[in-house]
C-alpha cells in the first residue's frame, strides 16, 4: 500500500531511541524527510547515521531539553514548515501521591505535558495557515485505566489524550488532523533493560526476563515496529479521516477486566 508520504517532512521528538527512532526508521522507508529532537545529541548522531545509511532522505537533528518552553518555541520556529509532528518525548515515573514529590512531578510534566503543549502550538498555527498537517501524540495507556502507583503519569495522560481529542475536533476546519495513541508496554531498549533487571532480581537470571511478560496480551509485550506501523499509517493520507480521537494499540489490555 503506497502511503503517498514520500517527499513530506516530520519531526519527532524523542527520536533517537525506541518508539521515537522505529517512528523515524518506518518514515524514512517511506521517503519521509525528518527532523529528530531529544536531550542527547551523540544518540541524535547515531539516530542520523543508520537512517542516513538505509534511505536516501534528509535528517535533520535537534539536540534540546523540550522540558524548557524557550527550547519547544525555539524548535517549533525551526520546523514550522514540517507536515507531520509526532510528539513522544518523556517518561514520567511511577509513584503514589505521597511518594513523589512536587520538583520530580512537575519536572515530568515539564518534559511530557507542557513540551507537547508548547511544540504542538508553533506547529499546529502554522499547519493551520497552510491548511495540512498531522500532529499524532504518542501517550500511553495509563490515561484509559488510572492507577494510584502511576497518579501523575496517569493524570498526564488522561489530560494528554482529551488534548488529543478536543484540537482534533477543531482542527479539521482548517485542514489539519490531531490524533493521540496509546502504546502498551513495549519492548524498546530501556523498556528491555528494566525487564532484565527485574528478571535478576525477581528470578536470578535476567535472559528469563521474558517471562515476566507473560501475562501481557499475546503473552508478550508489543514491538516497536508494531508501535510505529500504526503511528506512520496515521500520518498518511490514508488515514485522512481520522481525528479527535485516541487510538489504542495494546492488545486489547485496556479492555480487558482488570485481575
Amino acid at each position: 500500500m503506497d502511503l503517498k508520504l514520500s517527499g513530506r517532512t516530520a519531526l519527532i521528538t524523542g527520536g533517537s531511541r525506541g518508539i521515537g527512532f522505529g517512528v523515524a526508521q518506518s518514515l524514512a522507508a517511506e521517503g519521509c524527510h525528518l527532523h529528530l529532537a531529544s536531550r542527547s545529541g551523540p544518540d541524535l548522531e547515531a539516530a542520523r547515521k543508520k537512517l542516513l545509511a538505509a534511505h536516501k532522505v534528509n535528517v535533520t537533528v535537534h539536540a534540546l531539553d523540550l522540558a524548557a518552553a524557550e527550547n519547544a518555541k525555539k524548535l517549533g520556529e525551526a520546523c514550522r514548515g514540517v507536515d507531520i509532528l509526532v510528539n513522544n518525548a518523556g517518561a514520567i515515573p511511577q509513584g503514589t501521591l505521597t511518594g513523589l514529590d512536587e520538583k520530580v512531578w512537575r519536572d515530568s510534566w515539564d518534559l511530557k505535558v507542557f513540551g507537547y503543549i508548547n511544540l504542538s502550538r508553533a506547529i499546529y498555527a502554522a499547519m493551520c495557515e497552510r491548511k495540512r498537517g498531522v500532529i499524532v501524540n504518542v501517550i500511553g495507556g495509563a490515561g484509559e485505566r488510572p492507577t494510584a502507583g502511576y497518579i501523575a503519569g496517569s493524570m498526564a495522560n488522561a489530560g494528554l489524550m482529551a488534548f488529543s481529542r478536543a484540537l482534533g475536533a477543531e482542527s479539521p476546519k482548517f485542514g489539519v488532523r490531531v490524533i493521540g495513541l496509546n502504546p502498551s508496554a513495549t519492548a524498546t531498549d530501556r523498556g528491555v533493560i528494566r525487564w532484565r533487571n527485574q528478571a535478576q532480581k525477581d528470578l536470578g537470571d535476567p535472559e528469563r526476563w521474558t517471562e515476566l511478560t507473560k501475562g501481557f496480551p499475546f503473552g508478550r509485550p508489543a514491538t516497536v515496529e508494531e508501535i510505529a506501523d500504526v503511528v506512520v499509517f496515521l500520518c498518511s493520507d490514508r488515514a485522512s479521516y481520522v481525528s479527535g480521537t485516541v487510538i489504542s494499540v495494546d492488545g486489547g489490555n485496556s479492555a480487558r477486566t482488570p485481575r
